[in-house]
């Protein structure tokens, strides 16, 4: 006798399934997707079956067809990054999440399939990365990029949990950021007069800008008449090749400052210096930029830090701060 069918083709089919002695253990129900490839879905019960037989349906008829049994965690990941992840990360969030991704997480993890991937093995690899002395803080990074990864595979019905929400990732010792005092930012100040970045170290100091917010400037950012800075973007560098990028700030971020007089007066003094540096350049690349190289082009934030700030900070007699 064949089996008698539970529902119209027109919305799948579900089927009980049975062992050896007649009994039903559960059930099982198939459709055909936009591709004509027939697909399955199981579930203990008649009801489950059927809720999740329509959701896939539901799910192809939209174009979210994934074969999930077969997913491998390398194939979801670099997926996820760029078909998900990429249009709302910034340039050097995307590539620090892709290296997290090719460097630590692949190697792992990449050909398992992506519905075998569970809390033990990523709790075991977070001790893994530990005892080969990578940091809490960059073991704590992994995680935040498998947990949001895992997520997304969540919300495609990929995989029923976030084996990522249940690890403990390492607990970071947050050092304590002890910055110069009045005395000590005069006496800096003071040593910076008529050296190369002395504006740089100004306009950081007394308007509380990021050095990459800072690097990032523009002449059109300035109002020199009306004494504002509007921060707008930031330069930041991106690992292994990449190089400088411009990229917006968070909202947070952006801000209109009213400029003292001592930015003031370092702005002006550089503003002239850089045209008649402009004059004199054969090649000069006419970028607006307020902080540039002779050509014109972008400084690199970690050489102004270890070949500038630290000497001066030395030869003045201040500590090491960042």
């Amino acid at each position: 006798m064949a089996k008698k069918r539970q529902q119209g083709n027109g919305s799948g089919t579900v089927y009980p399934r049975k062992n050896k002695d007649g009994k039903v253990t559960s059930y099982l129900g198939s459709y055909f997707a936009a591709d004509g490839k027939r697909r399955y879905v199981s579930a203990k019960t008649k009801t489950a079956c059927r809720e999740k037989l329509r959701r896939a349906m539901s799910d192809a008829d939209q174009g979210f067809v994934f074969d999930a049994g077969k997913q491998s965690v390398r194939g979801y990941m670099v997926r996820w990054l760029e078909d998900f992840a990429k249009a709302d990360l910034a340039p050097r969030t995307y590539h620090n999440y892709k290296l997290q991704i090719r460097e630590h997480i692949v190697p792992a993890f990449g050909t398992m399939k992506l519905s075998k991937l569970d809390t033990p093995n990523i709790q075991a690899l977070y001790s893994a990365k530990l005892r080969d002395g990578l940091k809490p803080s960059s073991v704590r990074y992994i995680h935040a990029v498998l947990h949001r990864a895992l997520s997304k595979a969540v919300e495609l019905r990929l995989i029923a949990r976030n084996p990522a929400a249940s690890a403990d990732p390492p607990k970071v010792r947050h050092e304590e950021i002890t910055p110069l005092d009045a005395e000590q930012t005069r006496t800096f100040l003071n040593a910076a007069r008529g050296q190369k970045y002395e504006a740089l170290y100004v306009l950081s100091l007394t308007c509380g800008l990021r050095m990459g917010e800072s690097l990032g400037l523009r002449w059109s950012d300035i109002d020199l008449d009306a004494g504002t800075l509007r921060v707008n973007r930031q330069l930041q560098r991106i690992r292994e090749g990449g190089g400088l990028v411009f990229s917006e700030p968070k909202n947070a971020s952006r801000r209109t400052i009213d400029l003292p007089q001592r930015a003031l007066e370092a702005l002006r003094g550089l503003r002239k210096h850089q045209l008649e540096e402009k004059l004199r350049a054969s090649s000069y690349q006419g970028s607006d930029l307020v902080f540039a190289t002779r050509k014109g082009t972008p400084l690199d934030a970690q050489n102004i830090v270890n070949r500038h700030f630290k000497p001066l900070l030395k030869r003045a007699g201040l500590p090491p701060i960042r």
